[in-house]
């Protein structure tokens, strides 16, 4: 069940992801509701496994942002690295950010979804 207190142990900045939200809890846990069905991580991994730089970048901004203006510190993380390797157009292996995204993805789902 999506709690602030699941959502702490996870790893989110729930002080500061409430404080975006003018402190209404409920309108934060639907903002993460929201963000926990968006799928835009599984577009992402898949542009970037076509090489596909300026996709991935556009995609790892938008996710960045989502994720850090919720706090939600384990997603935003990586992707604010992967987000500015892609801004420069570094050629590198983004596999193993991309694993930690879609890993720490699946920790919120399964927060969110029980």
């Amino acid at each position: 069940m999506l709690t602030t207190d699941a959502l702490r142990e996870y790893g989110a900045d729930v002080k500061e992801g409430l404080g975006r939200c003018l402190n209404n809890e409920a309108f934060y846990l639907r903002m993460v509701g929201m963000a926990v069905k968006d799928e835009k991580i599984t577009a992402l991994a898949a542009a970037l496994e076509k090489d596909d730089l300026d996709q991935g970048f556009e995609l790892a901004h938008a996710l960045k942002g989502m994720y850090a203006n919720l706090a939600l510190t384990p997603l935003s993380a990586p992707l604010s690295e992967i987000t500015e390797l892609l801004r420069a157009r570094t050629k590198t292996d983004y596999g193993p950010l991309v694993t930690t995204i879609v890993e720490q993805k699946k920790k919120l789902d399964e927060i969110a979804l029980g």
